[in-house]
């Protein structure tokens, strides 16, 4: 019988998605201005680049902070509490599933994680990084991606300080190697076929990688059981490696966040959608595996003086050389910037690609 062609998926993922108070109160004049009974509305802010999120078999967002589903509980820096209709306009916007684990965890405590988890089920997004009760802490999440069974697994380096509840460690996922090792091994088992872990980890407003980012990615990758490393924490985008023939995203940057070079550094509005291409490969025994041939980059840039919308950066670049008009000086610059530091590595030619506007 005639086999069917090798299966391939895209994996997508976005950097650090945070509820400051700006980015809130731009999603309730979004909601004020399409009337009816919401209280937010995130979906203009991603309007530019919800199409290509939707379009990938498996989405993947960074949330770093709790949610809430009582209005005068929310709260922004430095402990954040996020509104509750969040998770489902990330549904709507095309996310299948959130990394959960990173700094801001455990900003409400034991209830915050609980009521963030709540959030997340009734929305229908899947999560990894937080957990209500050490069977779910253990229990693998595996993802369907065009076929692929992909397994996914969060943690974070820390919680601000704030502490684990003795009786409840595995609460928010901590970033132990052999703890994570073991997490990917057990998804292994139960059919994954492609590991991720996502790791909230590096030093924050530093571009390159540090040396025990890399140790932990050399560690992790070098495993049978891990397929790929992505990086969240930094808030600036951090290059895209490789350990042996598998990548590491070292830091996807800003996504959505009130963040800018006057309080933090020098490309805090910037960030990356990065695709990852997934291959079956057929052995001559009729065994298969499922590698990562590629990485896709777009660059992104939160446009605070527009209501904190997301913008496509190649896309608007484009868009004003078909105009026949000078592209904004703040994307172009944001542009190379993003591109330098993605390309740090110096990746085998190929491997890797930056979307462009043309021009």
């Amino acid at each position: 019988s005639t086999l069917p062609p090798p299966r391939s998926a895209t994996l997508l993922f976005t950097g650090d998605l945070i509820p400051h108070s700006p980015v809130v109160r731009a999603a309730e004049r979004m909601a004020v201005e399409a009337g009816g009974s919401r209280s937010h509305d995130f979906r203009p802010l991603f309007a530019d680049v919800a199409g290509r999120i939707a379009a990938a078999d498996l989405a993947f967002c960074h949330l770093e902070t709790p949610l809430t589903d009582d209005l005068t509980a929310m709260s922004g820096y430095p402990r954040f509490n996020g509104p509750a209709g969040l998770a489902d306009d990330l549904v709507d916007i095309g996310y299948d599933v959130c990394s959960t684990a990173s700094n801001h965890a455990l900003d409400k405590g034991w209830m915050g994680v609980l009521s963030t988890l709540a959030i997340l089920e009734a929305a229908g997004i899947p999560q990894s990084g937080m957990a209500a009760s050490e069977s779910d802490a253990s229990e693998p999440l595996l993802l369907d991606a065009g076929g692929i069974t992909v397994g996914f697994v969060s943690a974070t380096y820390g919680t601000n300080g704030m502490p684990r509840p003795e009786v409840a460690p595995w609460i928010v996922a901590d970033l132990d190697l052999d703890l994570l090792l073991d997490s990917a091994r057990r998804s292994r088992e139960v059919g994954a076929e492609f590991v991720v872990i996502g790791l909230h980890w590096g030093i924050e407003y530093r571009t390159s990688p540090t040396a025990t980012q890399r140790e932990q990615a050399e560690t992790l990758l070098a495993d049978p059981d891990v397929d790929l490393v992505v990086g969240h924490h930094a808030h600036v985008v951090q290059p895209v490696g490789m350990v042996g023939e598998e990548f590491v995203v070292f830091g996807l940057g800003n996504f959505l966040t009130n963040q800018s070079a006057s309080c933090c550094a020098v490309g805090a509005q910037d960030g990356v959608i990065v695709e990852v291409e997934l291959q079956e490969v057929r052995g001559p025994d009729g065994d298969s595996t499922v590698i990562a041939r590629g990485v896709s980059v777009t660059p992104t840039r939160v446009d605070r003086a527009d209501g904190h919308r997301i913008v496509d950066v190649p896309a608007a670049i484009a868009a004003s050389v078909a105009a026949d008009e000078a592209p904004d000086a703040d994307l172009v610059a944001s542009w190379y910037r993003t591109a330098e530091r993605i390309l740090a590595e110096e990746l085998p030619e190929g491997l890797l690609r930056v979307q462009m506007g043309e021009g």
